[in-house]
């Protein structure tokens, strides 16, 4: 197995800085690495260095992609012999929330899914939560605005500021259910063959049951 990071856009020999303490650590393991240029590949150019070998998989280690663009990762993977250990699939089904929410839906907020030129005032209407965390398929807002809507009325605007900030609202709008969270307690997960890895060891029941759940070898969990 081999793992693909982004390099530095200045020096195609080293991986981005945000990627480089990852990178040397998983070398220091022992673990394949390769290093791909970003930006060579919105151009359609992929040349990871070192080459992959033939028939190995691939485990995608760099920043977040639509489903489009992992695609066409797997695409030009699958052109230099390799594999994706997670497939363009199971990549969806992981990064947008509509689908995997059906999987998890006793697990995770109540949620609704409209479209960003929706009539929120109107599709809410008798939904009586005491507030609405709103974001696209992927992210939320994380300007000083915020997220979190206190009535339908202000949906329209985060939705827009996602627009204005991020550059598109990525699939559609999920309208959830706020859950007053302390910030303090967030924690993060990755499963791997549906076995889960916590920085303390302590993985909780809940995480146990997602990781059943979810049909994919390798992805992250907060």
């Amino acid at each position: 197995m081999r793992l693909l990071y982004p390099c530095n856009p200045f020096e195609k020999t080293r991986p981005d800085e945000v990627y480089a303490e990852e990178f040397r650590a998983a070398q220091s393991t022992g673990l394949s690495c390769s290093l791909y240029s970003a930006e060579d590949f919105e151009l359609g150019k992929f040349n990871p260095r070192p080459p992959l070998l033939n028939g190995e998989y691939v485990v995608y280690r760099g920043w977040m992609l639509t489903p489009n663009d992992y695609l066409k990762l797997e695409s030009a993977i699958e052109s230099r012999g390799g594999h994706v250990l997670t497939s363009s699939e199971q990549y969806r089904l992981c990064h947008y929330l509509p689908e995997w929410y059906s999987l998890c839906e006793d697990l995770t907020p109540r949620t609704i899914f409209l479209r960003k030129d929706a009539d929120f005032s109107r599709e809410l209407v008798g939904i009586d939560w005491s507030a609405f965390f709103v974001k696209d398929y992927v992210k939320s807002l994380t300007t000083s605005r915020g997220s979190v809507a206190h009535s339908p009325d202000e949906i329209g605007e985060i939705v827009a500021s996602i627009e204005k900030y991020r550059g598109q609202v990525e699939g559609g709008v999920c309208i959830r259910e706020f859950e007053d969270l302390k910030p303090e307690t967030e924690e993060r997960y990755f499963v791997f063959m549906k076995r889960i890895f916590a920085h303390d060891g302590v993985v909780p029941e809940i995480v146990e049951q997602i990781a059943q759940r979810m049909d994919s070898p390798f992805f992250p969990w907060i």
